[in-house]
């Protein structure tokens, strides 16, 4: 697996800004590639459009999911994922402004590795964190 990148789908500049400071904080220092909208997540997820290079924009090792965005909404982009054999492997973990417990039984039922509610904490990141490794050490026995 190549160098870890966190892909953070995120309509809100502010939003952004405490994902980094929260990054930043919990002393985690991966690439961020931000998408603005549930259409360009799905776009760089299956290298279209902007995203085709995927030097420049590779696939995520774990991907940060807002809910409500525009076009398409998160609830979308996970049922897309779920689609697509390929991405399977990629932890999604929802980064919402809801606390609503059906969103969370949704987002689960659609495969979401975590669910947690804004502002991003140090926790939050560890916690998102430990999925990344997860992943990594399931890959490393894999092979």
């Amino acid at each position: 697996m190549s160098s870890p990148i966190i892909l953070l789908a995120e309509d809100d500049d502010n939003d952004v800004f405490f994902m980094r400071r929260a990054l930043r904080k919990a002393e985690v220092d991966l690439p961020l590639h931000v998408v603005v909208n549930g259409q360009e997540a799905i776009d760089y997820l299956s290298g279209a459009e902007k995203f085709a290079d995927r030097t420049r924009y590779p696939l995520p090792s774990i991907m940060l999911l807002d809910l409500k965005m525009p076009f398409l909404d998160g609830f979308e982009v996970l049922t897309w994922i779920n689609s697509q054999p390929s991405l399977k492997e990629i932890p999604v973990v929802v980064l919402t402004s809801s606390a609503e417990d059906r969103d969370r039984q949704r987002a689960t039922e659609l495969g979401a590795k975590g669910y947690f509610v804004k502002p991003p904490t140090i926790e939050t990141i560890k916690e998102t964190m430990r999925f990344l490794e997860e992943r990594s050490a399931h890959a490393a026995i894999s092979a």
